[in-house]
């Protein structure tokens, strides 16, 4: 069949070693979103180009639907639910883990109240699930690696850690005192859905079909290059060796990115609705997922 050159996608992800292994496949150019017209003998094909940024600019990005592909907090997608698709592909899904609350001493999450909180952003899902579980205290975003050390000078008397922190914070000299993802679980009975990528309306339903299918593609690319492609994560992974940056990879990029499946979108319904339940985020009409 004829392939059609529509141009380029945009697709903003973090610079993170967890997004840069899934997007390995488009990196190499081994990967791109291609919608067949059987009917006219083509298969429209459009590249995918990258813009790196931390989430909450990304979340930000969002807003006003800049980007035609991107990643966001989940805590966002209420926000920007009339602008685009979920794709069932590229959550970040905790399960039975995700953010970390950590303090200078040893103390219980209640010790917190009316406390000073470090937050990597207000739109991110870490402040969304740390809301829940303490509404009382006060919010002070900080880029989110630097938070360690701003637990650590007492800038702040406690922090809301994402990414590698959650791995490395023992070295930076702060205290796990709470794991988000493992309170969610035990209360919930289902993972926590951290990150989403998503697609935007505009394009159209097959377009962002075809999205979905191609970041698919992207990931069981790296998983079939993995160690080219954790040497290629690893680039983005602060204070990461191979072994923690394996580990790391393997905490938001499985079976549940691949796929969300029926309990990734139940754990995304719940959160939500929990959420617009709280008062932190608008309800959603509908949840379409692509």
């Amino acid at each position: 069949m004829e392939i059609v050159d529509r141009g380029t996608l945009t697709f903003g992800h973090s610079p993170d070693p967890d997004d840069a292994y899934m997007f390995y496949g488009f990196e190499k150019d081994a990967v791109h979103v291609d919608v067949p017209d059987e009917g006219k003998g083509r298969v429209d094909r459009w590249k995918v180009g990258h813009l790196l940024e931390d989430i909450q600019s990304l979340n930000e990005r969002a807003l006003s639907g800049e980007l035609e592909i991107t990643a966001i907090s989940a805590h966002t997608y209420p926000h920007v639910a009339d602008k685009y698709y979920v794709m069932r592909t590229g959550v970040s899904m905790g399960d039975g883990y995700g953010p970390i609350v950590v303090t200078r001493e040893p103390c219980s999450l209640s010790d917190l109240r009316g406390k000073r909180i470090a937050i990597p952003g207000k739109m991110t899902t870490a402040n969304l699930v740390f809301q829940l579980y303490l509404p009382d205290h006060e919010p002070v975003p900080v880029f989110f690696d630097q938070i360690q050390e701003a637990v650590r000078t007492g800038k702040v008397d406690a922090g809301v850690l994402i990414h590698e922190g959650q791995l490395t914070y023992k070295a930076d000299g702060v205290e796990k005192i709470a794991d988000l993802g493992v309170m969610w679980q035990e209360e919930t009975g289902l993972p926590l859905p951290l990150g989403l990528d998503v697609v935007r309306k505009d394009l159209g339903r097959d377009v962002g079909e075809a999205c979905t299918r191609a970041l698919r593609r992207s990931i069981e690319f790296a998983r079939e290059h993995h160690e080219a492609a954790m040497t290629y994560a690893l680039d983005y992974g602060r204070g990461l060796d191979m072994q923690l940056g394996d580990r790391f990879v393997g905490m938001y990029v499985n079976d549940w990115t691949v796929d969300m499946g029926d309990a990734g979108e139940a754990a995304l319904r719940t959160l939500l609705e929990r959420g617009a339940k709280a008062g932190i985020v608008p309800p959603i009409k509908e949840l379409i997922l692509v």
